[in-house]
């Protein structure tokens, strides 16, 4: 069953498991994907910050961008782990001869290079969320600040999270044009907050 089927429990349990999968980057995306969440639910409330009709006509343009992004979020638990799970099955293929050990390479280099992607994805579309979130932040309900600030933190962690297994993977590829390239972005969205300043809830 895949992990956006469980049940919280299950999904906890499945967490705080021996098994290497899931981990950290499905994690990432799943807090990232509970950010956009929440930013969809303040932008969804029925009243607005002033009660402006352009107000609400951000805050439902927001709202429908977000929840393409949460898709994208919700999706990436689960491909996570299974990149993951290609990269440990590589690592499990025979290395008796030489035609062994040059597949089995090719094979953990792709492996190694999903499990890059789907957590450089995760930055990319909560870096994205962290920018909508300044129109929700502006013109959403004041009473929901709360969990405006949640919201933010959560998809904060998700992109330092998501960096965390961008960076231990590329430690492991061999295509040095594709590592640099990644490197970079990676310094961008975070060294930026992904064009976002600092959220203060509470002034």
């Amino acid at each position: 069953m895949a992990l956006v089927d469980l049940s919280v429990r299950d999904l906890l349990s499945a967490f705080s498991s021996s098994a290497p999968t899931p981990g950290g980057g499905s994690a990432s995306a799943l807090a990232a994907a509970t950010g956009a969440s929440l930013l969809i639910m303040v932008a969804s409330l029925p009243k607005t910050r002033t009660g402006a009709e352009d107000e609400r006509l951000a805050l439902a343009s927001a709202a429908k961008t977000l929840t393409a992004i949460r898709s994208q979020l919700t999706d990436a638990i689960d491909a996570d782990t299974a990149a993951y799970d290609q990269v440990v099955a590589a690592y499990k293929l025979p290395k008796g001869t030489p035609e062994e050990r040059q597949a089995r390479s090719a094979a953990i280099q792709r492996g190694l290079r999903a499990a890059t992607d789907v957590p450089l994805e995760v930055m990319r579309a909560a870096g994205a969320s962290l920018r909508e979130a300044q129109a929700v932040e502006a013109h959403g309900h004041s009473g929901a600040k709360s969990d405006v600030g949640v919201a933010v933190a959560l998809l904060e962690a998700g992109i330092a999270g998501a960096r965390l297994n961008v960076e231990i993977n590329l430690a492991g590829l061999a295509d040095a044009a594709f590592v640099k390239s990644a490197r970079e972005e990676v310094a961008a969205l975070t060294a930026t907050g992904s064009g976002r300043p600092a959220f203060r809830p509470f002034p």
